[in-house]
């Protein structure tokens, strides 16, 4: 037997034909005239598919191209396709709108059904369409008229107490029923005229007139293992942060990450100080590194995840703050939330009461801070709010708080079906009070499923030592596992027992604008597509 799908051409017809009597013998033997189907293959050719079975075609699928606004919720077959004249067929349409699909009886059970939607997608893929739209008969609905609404009778099929060979069919194949139209199709007594509004959506769609610049899908990141030495000057700093900036940007990177607590080798000018007043002294030069991390943002074109600096606010307060730095000059805060028992008994630390998912020309983004990574809850806020990548700059000592943060940040990963990279510190500090040793091995996570490495590792430094990694990450691999992967974190949560509330909401974006003035080495941002 040789089966083969291809798109449908006019010496197919009486096959066609045949095929479709066949298939619609209880509602009379329909079938499309000649005339008709030459018409659908001059307007939209590519979009009529059928399967040839030993060189016989058996069965067929027709479509035509809508905008769908045109029509709404409410519209029956004969509307849809404009008196069976298909003039409702608008070449520039945003979604594919499923005319018809129809299997010979007797080759139903070879699926043929399944490899005609599997071209219907390919093809909305391939022309950048939002989905495809359908009416869906529910034959079977005349058994069940007397005892279930329509609704009850379509819930049943969903749970698969009651079978429907369309229906059924419909939903084992990624449509969700979108409403229930009334008198679609007038002579269907066996769905009693009732018939669902079938929807599905392609994912990899791209809006063209909300398409934002560089924004691809393939997105390079830079991660910096930072190795804690001391430096004799703030100037040593920038020229060792520049040293990784000119290097990922070389690798044309999107992203570059510094670990938390990276400047604090100027701490050992302090150390004549209890260590709680020598942590404010270097709060006092968080400002001027953060605008030399704006500039590089801008000179080299690369997002800058600035680690993290203490940082004292107008009421005198100490926190742990990290930064963003785009590309485009602009920048935003994060404030640590959870701070450790070492923070608050040596720094006298706060949290921060903020949690919100950033915007940048690469997707949305998270930023969570070491400790952060170990409470659940604020990363799957941060999910919920769009984040795809989430960054954790962080410092540990030993190798037991080390594996805290990885094996939390790989749960991370795994449970919000997102990327997550953790960036950190190697090396000692001998002269820098509770600052003395750091242990890091520093990586890229992500989702364990088929579309990622066995292992949910894209990539990782060697521990202990000073490096780079650099690693691309595909978000539309996150597309696909969050419609078909093999389990579905997200969508198969239990919203109806649980849920994570914001109790106290975020605030509106606050990001502002950053220009060095008359400084002639730092030039306008260039966006790069690669």
């Amino acid at each position: 037997m040789l089966i083969q799908t291809r798109n449908l051409k006019i010496e197919d017809y009486a096959d066609l034909k045949e095929a479709m009597i066949e298939a619609y013998s209880g509602l009379g033997g329909e079938y499309w005239e000649k005339n008709k189907i030459e018409k659908l293959l001059t307007l939209f050719p590519e979009g009529q598919f059928c399967v040839e079975v030993d060189g016989k075609v058996v069965a067929v699928a027709l479509a035509i191209l809508i905008n769908y606004d045109d029509f709404g919720d409410d519209h029956t077959y004969y509307e849809i396709t404009g008196r069976y004249t298909f003039k409702t067929h608008n070449p520039k349409g945003d979604w594919l709108y499923g005319v018809e699909v129809f299997v010979h009886p007797d080759y139903r059970d070879l699926r043929l059904g399944r490899r005609l939607y599997d071209v219907r997608k390919e093809l909305c893929e391939q022309l950048n369409l939002r989905g495809i739209l359908a009416g869906g008969r529910i034959p079977n609905y005349n058994l069940y008229a007397d005892e279930l609404k329509p609704r009850e009778y379509i819930a049943k099929v969903k749970q698969k107490e009651v079978y429907d060979p369309t229906l059924s069919f419909q939903l084992s194949n990624d449509f969700h029923v979108k409403k229930i139209l009334r008198g679609y199709w007038r002579r269907d007594l066996e769905s009693k005229e009732y018939a669902t509004l079938l929807e599905w959506n392609n994912i990899y769609y791209v809006d063209e007139k909300e398409k934002k610049p560089h924004t691809d899908a393939i997105i390079r990141l830079g991660v910096v293992q930072w190795q804690m030495r001391l430096f004799e000057s703030l100037q040593g700093i920038f020229d060792q942060v520049e040293f990784f900036v000119d290097a990922v940007s070389d690798y044309k990177a999107d992203f570059l990450v510094l670990p938390e607590f990276f400047n604090t080798p100027l701490m050992a000018d302090f150390n004549d100080m209890p260590i709680s007043q020598a942590i404010r002294k270097l709060a006092e030069i968080t400002e001027p590194v953060r605008q030399k991390l704006v500039e590089f943002a801008i000179s080299y074109n690369v997002n800058i995840i600035g680690g993290s600096m203490p940082l004292v606010d107008e009421d005198g307060k100490l926190y742990n703050v990290g930064y963003l730095c785009r590309r485009d000059g602009t920048w935003e805060e994060y404030r640590k939330i959870h701070i450790t028992p070492n923070e608050v008994r040596h720094y006298g630390m706060v949290g921060g009461n903020e949690i919100r998912a950033f915007d940048t020309d690469c997707g949305k983004i998270g930023i969570v801070i070491c400790y952060d990574v170990e409470f659940p809850e604020l990363s799957r806020i941060l999910s919920a709010q769009g984040m795809q990548i989430l960054f954790v700059p962080f410092l540990t000592d030993t190798q037991n708080g080390y594996y805290r943060v990885r094996n939390c940040a790989q749960a991370r990963a795994i449970e919000n079906e997102c990327y997550v990279v953790i960036s950190g510190c190697v090396g000692n500090l001998p002269k820098v009070q509770n600052m003395d040793i750091h242990y890091a091995q520093s990586a890229v996570f992500t989702p364990s499923d088929f579309q990622f490495p066995n292992n949910a590792v894209k990539a990782e430094a060697t521990p202990n030592s000073e490096m780079m990694l650099i690693a691309d990450v595909d978000l539309s691999l996150l597309k696909e596992l969050h419609e078909y992967g093999s389990v579905q974190t997200l969508k198969d949560r239990r919203t109806d027992l649980y849920d994570v509330v914001v109790k106290k909401p975020a605030r509106k974006s606050h990001k502002k604008k950053e220009a060095p003035e008359n400084d002639p080495e730092v030039v306008p941002p260039i966006v790069v597509v690669s």
